[in-house]
């Protein structure tokens, strides 16, 4: 696990500690902490072996394993310590607050030998304790202070530090000596005044004994010696001029600038001569984050970081002017700095990914959407300017420059480009992606690969039997693109059409005798009410199949021919017709029967039945014959019909009486 620990100021900062949890294969139940973290407090003074407080972790049920307690993390020092049995927590060493306010600690209780332990996290405050005085920088000090100064002269800033914090570090600054009235001092800010005039006293020399107190309890206190301090009055000069600053109180910075850049020169003129009209120059108030330094002597004042206008972009410096004459006397300016913007921040998009839609066949200027950037900067450095950074396809597209809105140039074609990656930028630069999406208009009709389509299907096709399938394309999405089919002619109940898949299928049985050929069209038609549709004609041949049996006009015929008849002589011609086509509708004449002694022959393709010998009505057995014929088509397997004829042989007078 990694874990992150954030603080809260201004400018947060964070650090990374990596933890590893290792998991134990045990059924074995740890001793439970009554509390997941506990939090005590001890003085900073608290002698070693001091009780703290006391941690608690209760064992299963039916345990008989002893609680053991450990101190795991937190205490590397070794300041605390723990009873292992009890779980009491106590001092070791002595405490700082200074040196570590807040300590945290993690402790572990284990059961008997077991591998499992839990954990719970003590917070101890170790409480500040006035342990420490104020401590002035300097034991002595000297000034000089002219005998004609008026009362509330600043003649002296008295400065201590306190390590202590909170009320235990805040110091009050007193006079201890009481032997003169001549100054006050100010409590808060240890600035030492004049509270009368000193021209008639006959005291050359005072000597204060400052107090430096902090407000703990008890409260400790530290001396600054002034000694050695002696007013020397100059008769030549009295020192009756204040300071008058002459410079602006209003200055301008640009926030690039470099530390040590020269922001102002502070100018304060005293007419006093010598050292009662020498000025030195000081900050009261308004430098809390040490942006700047001036120069006491010069009175330059200069960048001592570098300055952000986002943050902060006017600082108001309370700037004080005082002379070296005794007493001195000062003037005050506040002096306003404004610090300048520099194109210094990258505008930043709102979003990094745009998306939306936009319809196809729109008219150049339809509207797309607007991206937004904004910029910290101030002025004309936060005017921002949009622009397309080229890509594929940007060029039908159009960035309004101020407002950020996307319009298109061109009409869109979905089926072109459905999709356009764009980047937008402004100057100074930061981009964003914009992802676009051209919506389908139903702006194409579903079209057939062919306008027309023949095939050729037996007629002993089973009903609904697959004959062709057929497919038109459209070039649009979604709704737009999905056809259905239907047939607009009759087909006479033979055939019908899958709407969605545009198979074509027979409905009934097939009959080349009846119909041979049928023909009407397909039409593919998409989701649109206005479009036109896509038409095919289809041309289906019905293929003939040998089903129909040759049939013989009469199933019975009769003729007779004279005796004594040439042979071939014609007697009859039969007739079968045969419904089926080609071959299958061909047919052939045969005599089955009734013809053992060849006496007739028959035309196989005509159906003329002759004699194949001369007929003698005497020497005949029969002057009748019953003949077989049969009728058969050419086809696979072949079909057959057969007739009867009859054929009488009529006597002519050839034989004279005997």
């Amino acid at each position: 696990l990694t874990v992150c620990a954030r603080d809260g100021g201004g400018l947060p900062s964070t650090t990374n500690a990596a933890v590893t949890v290792h998991i134990l294969q045990t059924t074995a139940a740890p001793a439970t902490f009554e509390r997941s973290w506990y939090t005590f407090s001890v003085p900073e003074d608290a002698p070693e072996d001091s009780l703290i407080g006391t941690v608690k972790a209760r064992e299963p049920p039916n345990s008989l394993e002893v609680v053991s307690y450990r101190i795991s993390s937190g205490d590397p020092h070794g300041r605390f310590s723990i009873d292992p049995r009890f779980g009491i927590i106590r001092t070791k060493k002595q405490l700082d607050h200074e040196s570590q306010s807040v300590v945290v600690l993690t402790v572990q209780s284990q059961l008997g030998n077991s591998p499992v332990y839990s954990s719970t996290q003590v917070n101890i405050s170790v409480i500040d304790v006035n342990d420490n005085p104020p401590i002035f920088p300097t034991k002595s000090d000297k000034v000089t202070v002219s005998h004609t100064q008026p009362p509330g002269t600043a003649v002296y800033i008295a400065h201590a530090e306190d390590r202590d914090s909170g009320l235990n570090g805040a110091i009050k600054y007193s006079i201890a000596s009481k032997q003169s009235n001549v100054f006050s001092i100010d409590p808060n800010l240890g600035v030492v005044n004049l509270t009368r005039t000193v021209f008639a006293d006959k005291q050359r020399e005072y000597t204060l004994h400052i107090a430096a107190e902090d407000c703990g309890s008890p409260s400790l206190t530290s001396l600054l010696m002034l000694d050695s301090l002696v007013a020397k009055i100059v008769i030549l000069d009295t020192n009756d001029n204040s300071p008058n600053f002459m410079s602006s109180p209003l200055s301008y910075v640009m926030e690039d600038a470099e530390v040590g850049f020269l922001v102002h020169s502070i100018i304060a003129k005293d007419p006093d001569e010598g050292r009662n009209g020498q000025v030195t120059y000081h900050i009261l108030s308004g430098n809390e984050n040490k942006a700047f330094v001036l120069d006491k002597i010069t009175g330059l004042l200069t960048t001592a970081q570098l300055l952000d206008r986002e943050i902060q972009e006017r600082y108001s410096l309370t700037v004080m002017a005082i002379d070296d004459g005794s007493p001195a006397l000062s003037a005050t300016q506040v002096l306003t700095v404004i610090v300048l913007d520099v194109n210094d921040e990258t505008p930043v998009f709102l979003k990094q990914l745009y998306e939306t839609t936009v319809h196809e066949n729109q008219d150049p200027g339809e509207f797309v959407i607007k991206v937004e950037a904004v910029d910290r900067d101030a002025g004309l450095n936060s005017l921002l300017w949009y622009e397309i950074l080229p890509g594929i396809g940007y060029e039908k597209f159009e960035m309004n420059s101020d407002s950020g809105e996307l319009i298109t140039t061109a009409s869109l074609d979905r089926e072109t480009q459905e999709f356009f990656s764009i980047k937008g930028s402004p100057l100074r630069s930061s981009t964003a992606q914009l992802y676009l999406t051209v919506l389908d208009e139903n702006d194409h009709s579903p079209m057939f690969a062919k306008t027309h389509y023949q095939i050729s299907v037996r007629e002993d096709l089973e009903e609904g039997s697959a004959i062709l399938d057929l497919f038109a394309s459209d070039e649009d999405d979604g709704l737009n693109g999905e056809v259905t089919y239907s047939l607009v002619d009759t087909t006479f109940g033979a055939f019908a059409i899958d709407s969605v898949t545009g198979s074509i299928v027979t409905t009934k049985a097939l009959d080349r005798e009846t119909k041979s050929q049928y023909i009407f069209r397909a039409v593919a038609s998409d989701c649109s009410t206005h479009l036109p549709r896509s038409t095919t004609v289809m041309t289906v041949l019905i293929q003939d199949v040998n089903d129909n049996v040759p049939k013989f006009e009469q199933s019975y015929y009769k003729a007779s021919v004279w005796e004594g008849q040439s042979p071939k002589t014609d007697i009859i011609q039969v007739f079968a017709t045969d419904l089926d086509s080609g071959l299958n509708g061909e047919t052939e004449y045969s005599i089955l029967s009734g013809n053992e002694d060849a006496t007739f022959l028959i035309d196989s393709a005509r159906g003329i039945l002759a004699t194949n010998t001369v007929l003698d009505h005497e020497d005949t057995s029969s002057y009748r014959f019953v003949l077989v014929v049969q009728a058969a088509d050419k086809g696979n397997p072949r079909l057959s019909a057969t007739s009867i004829v009859r054929i009488q042989v009529l006597d002519v007078n050839d034989n004279a009486p005997v």
